[in-house]
Formats: C-alpha cells, sequence, structure tokens
C-alpha cells in the first residue's frame, strides 16, 4: 500500500498487514490536523519504507514528547516514529488505496471539542488506553 503527501514530494510504502485504523480526539490532533480529530494506525518501523522525498520533511516536537513530521512543502503531515518505540504512526489520509480499513477505536473522547460527533463504530476510550492494548486491537485478526 503506498501513500503520498499532497503535493506528492513524499511517498513511502507500506508492508506487512496495515491494521485497523483510529480516530484521535484530544486537543493536539485537532490542532495538527485543522479538524475534529485524526484518523491513522500505527505498524512496526520495518514496515515503513520511504520511496522519495525524506529531504523535504520537517519536524516539530513539544516538550511533552508530542511529535509532528510534515512535508515542507505543502504542509501535509506525514509518518513519524513513535518516540523510542519501533513503531511508526501513520496518516489514514495519504493512503492512496485505503478501501479495507476500518476505523476500532476512539481516543481521548473525554476531551473532544464540544462541535466533535463520533460515530459509533470503534470502542470509545476517554483517554489514552495502554499502549499494548491499543496495538492488540489494531492488529487483532478478528472483526471488531
Amino acid at each position: 500500500m503506498r501513500g503520498k503527501c499532497l503535493c506528492e514530494k513524499i511517498e513511502f510504502e507500506i508492508t506487512g498487514t496495515v491494521p485497523k485504523l483510529y480516530q484521535c480526539h484530544c486537543s493536539l490532533c485537532r490542532k495538527q490536523g485543522g479538524s475534529a480529530s485524526n484518523t491513522s494506525f500505527i505498524i512496526e518501523a520495518k514496515n515503513l519504507r520511504w520511496v522519495c522525498g525524506q529531504e523535504y520533511i520537517s519536524s516539530y516536537v513539544k516538550d511533552t514528547g508530542f511529535r509532528s513530521d510534515f512535508c515542507a512543502k505543502c504542509g501535509s503531515p506525514v509518518p513519524n516514529p513513535l518516540r523510542n518505540m519501533p513503531y511508526v504512526w501513520v496518516p489514514a489520509g495519504l493512503l492512496d488505496d485505503a478501501d479495507q480499513l476500518k476505523i476500532v477505536a476512539h481516543l481521548h473522547v473525554g476531551s473532544r471539542a464540544s462541535w466533535d460527533t463520533i460515530s459509533a463504530q470503534g470502542t470509545r476510550y476517554d483517554t489514552m488506553p495502554k499502549f499494548a492494548e491499543l496495538i492488540e486491537l489494531l492488529h487483532s485478526k478478528t472483526k471488531t
């Protein structure tokens, strides 16, 4: 599965099984994407290959460790490593072919925007679940 930023300067490929999606409704994700939430998934770093454009990636890291990588040309968020873990966060909106993907979790529902209406699809978490629990849910082989 391939993805790219808006200006198509940055392109990447995902190998292996693409996990299920989650939407995060926290204030940081709202500000990062300019929307009610972000829709993304988490994969093992070894399953991401940059096709082109890594030289266009810029990063912003808050003191808390929240990281946002983005295209320096068009501003699209792009995949970025998750702190010191062997995982990568991938924004689902960058994917060229995402027909088979399904949202299975909503994170930080307790701090969602007052105007945010969350679908009934997926497990809701008021805050962030334990990372292992989230990975288990996103990579589960069973239908949720």
